[in-house]
């Protein structure tokens, strides 16, 4: 009898240890749209075709990327793959500028059990650290399935405000909106970048969570799903899992950031906001210039 006790002990903190050392490692493929720089040339007559056809694709390649998303029970950590940069690319800040616009940024922590998140980030040479509490997303359960990956995936849908310091979120004009906005600004010239697109209040968000992987994590911000998140759509943003490790012989540390000044989402997008207002005033009148941040 003893004995029988003593391997019901043993196989219970068995299974209590696997559960408080289980991790595991998901990387996830970031996939944008890039936006057409019609009416560029319109205004600039230095801009060639080719030149045109060139910030395009450079504009595509820096919308794909790797993200790398460590996770255990209760937290993760997602941070993007560290990758060589082109030769004679260049453009080191204005990349990490844009970085921080399309979704990117430093390690972004996930604490699921406080429901909280941290995330460094970097912008016009400073160093923030956003700390805020996780959006919750009020996710409807559908019963569409599919295969990701060899695992059994539900399909499950939420509405959530757009982020006005996300470039991501820009998406192109229709014609009517652009007949209105030629009718207020009629005797004007406008030939920047910004009057071909506008921010959605609100964006549709199409997830695929796996029951098979039983915790409540995502790519970003994403998570309060029964099972891990392997794909999310916003319609022109697609964050796809490429690859899944369960419980590999060397464990990572999940632990948040601690470099740069705290500040809260709203007071970060606020900042992000007005110095690209302040930055839009100073390419007043250059084709081209960056789209606002906020109207």
């Amino acid at each position: 009898m003893k004995k029988l006790s003593y391997l019901l002990f043993v196989l219970v903190f068995s299974q209590v240890q696997a559960q408080k050392d289980f991790q595991g490692m998901a990387v996830y493929e970031s996939k944008t749209q890039a936006p057409k720089f019609e009416g560029m040339r319109a205004g600039n007559r230095d801009i060639t075709p080719e030149m045109q056809k060139n910030m395009e694709e450079r504009m595509k390649k820096m919308l794909e990327k790797t993200f790398i998303l460590n996770f255990d029970k209760s937290a993760s950590i997602y941070k993007e793959e560290e990758k060589l940069e082109t030769p004679g690319q260049g453009g080191g800040g204005m990349r990490m500028m844009m970085n921080s616009m399309m979704g990117g940024g430093g390690t972004f922590y996930k604490d699921v059990k406080s429901k909280s998140y941290t995330v460094d980030k970097e912008f016009m040479g400073k160093e923030f650290l956003v700390v805020d509490s996780l959006p919750k997303l009020n996710w409807k359960l559908e019963q569409e399935t599919k295969q990701i990956g060899g695992y059994n995936c539900y399909k499950a849908t939420a509405v959530k405000e757009a982020s006005k310091t996300d470039f991501r979120n820009f998406r192109p004009k229709n014609n009517e909106a652009k007949k209105d906005e030629a009718k207020k600004t009629s005797g004007e010239t406008k030939t920047n970048f910004e009057d071909n697109f506008e921010i959605p209040k609100e964006i549709i968000i199409t997830a695929w969570y796996t029951p098979e992987i039983p915790v409540n994590q995502g790519p970003e911000n994403y998570w309060g799903l029964p099972g891990l998140i392997l794909e999310v759509n916003d319609g022109r943003t697609t964050i796809l899992c490429s690859k899944i490790v369960l419980n590999a012989k060397d464990k990572v540390e999940i632990k948040p950031s601690k470099k740069g000044k705290v500040i809260s989402q709203k007071d970060y997008d606020e900042t992000v906001i007005k110095k690209m207002e302040e930055f839009r005033e100073m390419n007043r009148g250059r084709a081209g210039g960056p789209p606002p941040m906020g109207r």
